[in-house]
């Protein structure tokens, strides 16, 4: 999952269940369980993710009010036909395309730590469970309006000197592209409505709309899992494209 408690018992900025419903949104857009797959029952992704039932039920509940999944009662839950996916094929610096576009970006850096992985983020960075990855949390402004939390894991193998960076002179995005190419990138793009910290964080008052644009992105440099990170945009104020050549 994207964000998980570590070690100190700091709080993970999103609640479980919301941790446990975006991970089955990005595997769902991925075609995990197929177009209109079962999915694992409620005790198996239970073990899975290392939390209550009560927690995976409400995140299955909530799915299955959005549309991306059916529940059947007695026979199981099952991926809905997935959302159309947008393939953004490079990795960008965010700094460079607001101040391309002619405008004053500035980021706040929230949180630059080092945490222990849970299994699932483990299996992702090719780490055994409980191994130190790094963990960055930084808020981007684009004239002095916020426009995406970027919430970023990195792998110790990848970046070992990452917690010693200065993010107020450069972003992580540059620092990381300094060190080796993004050599094999994986999105994910889906809207949600996160919760009030995070809300709060982006600006989002109480005549907003509450949608925002998430990003979900992993990356590898030559092999080596680099990256896992989540970005959060309001969905009035951002949007995601790409061109390429065919």
């Amino acid at each position: 999952m994207a964000d998980s408690e570590d070690d100190s018992g700091a709080p993970a900025r999103l609640p479980l269940y919301q941790q446990v419903k975006n991970d089955l949104v990005r595997r769902i857009a991925a075609g995990v369980w197929g177009a209109e797959g079962r999915l694992p029952s409620e005790h198996e992704l239970t073990a899975a993710f290392g939390v209550s039932r009560m927690t995976v039920h409400r995140a299955l509940r909530e799915l299955s009010a959005e549309g991306i999944v059916s529940r059947i009662q007695g026979v199981g839950t099952f991926a809905c036909a997935v959302r159309p996916r947008q393939e953004f094929l490079h990795v960008h610096d965010i700094a460079e395309d607001i101040t391309a576009r002619g405008h004053r970006h500035r980021l706040r850096l929230i949180t630059l730590e080092s945490v222990r992985a849970s299994a699932a983020q483990a299996m992702g960075f090719d780490l055994r469970a409980g191994a130190k990855i790094f963990h960055s949390v930084v808020l981007h402004f684009e004239d002095d309006v916020p426009v995406q939390l970027e919430d970023r894991l990195v792998s110790p193998k990848f970046a070992p000197d990452y917690l010693d960076a200065d993010f107020t002179s450069e972003t992580t995005a540059r620092y990381l592209l300094r060190i080796g190419p993004a050599t094999e990138v994986e999105h994910t793009a889906f809207a949600a409505t996160p919760d009030a910290d995070i809300r709060a964080l982006l600006e989002l008052g109480p005549t907003d709309d509450p949608a925002c644009l998430i990003l979900w992105r992993r990356t590898w440099s030559h092999g080596v899992p680099a990256t896992q990170s989540q970005f959060v945009h309001p969905g009035t104020r951002y949007s995601l494209g790409s061109r390429s050549t065919v």
